[in-house]
């Protein structure tokens, strides 16, 4: 991204972004960009498994820890954190909430925004997160042209990579090179405690997508990569 843009990463649960667009939002501020990171929930109940093993455990502790953590997270990336608590397993995005999340987009009015595939048959909260965001990018935007409430310019919509990706009906058409931030992107991982085994998988889903770059682009000093699938077509003045 060009120095001084906005980048917004919206998730279902608070790690979202870390595993799955950490080097994006790194990117970002590393370029003198802002980079904000919005859960939608904490993913208090059905992403917390390790913090549930402790004695006494509560839904408001968790929340705690989880906050904590992707506070820390975001400020490896040089971005800022921000929670809607809006509960997960089912998430709920009501009309209230949604449009929070619009007046949010008006707020920050950022260059791109990033979220969820439409699908994924093992997680209900991701596509519910990828409708919202949808709508409310739409609201936020007015779809480009002159309305009756304020709006913002269109922002660029890409999807994240999901845990499962053939099996989401993702297929990428962005790779992002971030070897330059993947230490910062480790130490966010490191910071997510509550699902510390999902570390290890995306070390590995990044070197195997800097594999893809470094083929399509000839650029052998791609090491790490993520990778991203793009919502709407690419307006240029040339190819």
């Amino acid at each position: 991204m060009a120095e001084g843009r906005t980048l917004l990463v919206v998730g279902a649960h608070s790690a979202d972004f870390v595993w799955r667009a950490g080097g994006a939002a790194a990117i970002n501020a590393a370029a003198g960009g802002r980079s904000v990171v919005l859960a939608l929930s904490y993913g208090e109940r059905g992403e917390s498994g390790e913090l549930w093993k402790r004695p006494d455990q509560t839904v408001e502790n968790v929340k705690r820890v989880r906050h904590a953590e992707a506070e820390k997270a975001a400020g490896a990336l040089g971005a800022e954190f921000r929670c809607l608590d809006l509960g997960d397993y089912p998430l709920r995005v009501d009309e209230e909430a949604l449009m929070h999340l619009v007046e949010i987009i008006r707020e920050l009015a950022p260059d791109v925004i990033v979220t969820h595939t439409p699908e994924d048959p093992f997680n209900p909260d991701h596509p519910t997160a990828y409708q919202a965001v949808r709508q409310a990018r739409l609201l936020a935007a007015g779809a480009g042209v002159p309305s009756a409430f304020p709006s913002v310019r269109p922002p660029a919509l890409y999807l994240f990579e999901p845990h499962q990706p053939e099996l989401c009906g993702f297929v990428p058409d962005t790779f992002l090179d971030i070897t330059r931030v993947m230490e910062r992107k480790k130490e966010a991982m490191e910071a997510m405690q509550a699902q510390r085994y999902l570390q290890q998988y995306y070390l590995q889903r990044a070197e195997q997508r800097a594999n893809h770059a470094r083929r399509v682009s000839g650029e052998s000093g791609v090491r790490y990569a993520e990778a991203f699938q793009r919502v709407l077509p690419r307006v240029v003045g040339s190819l």
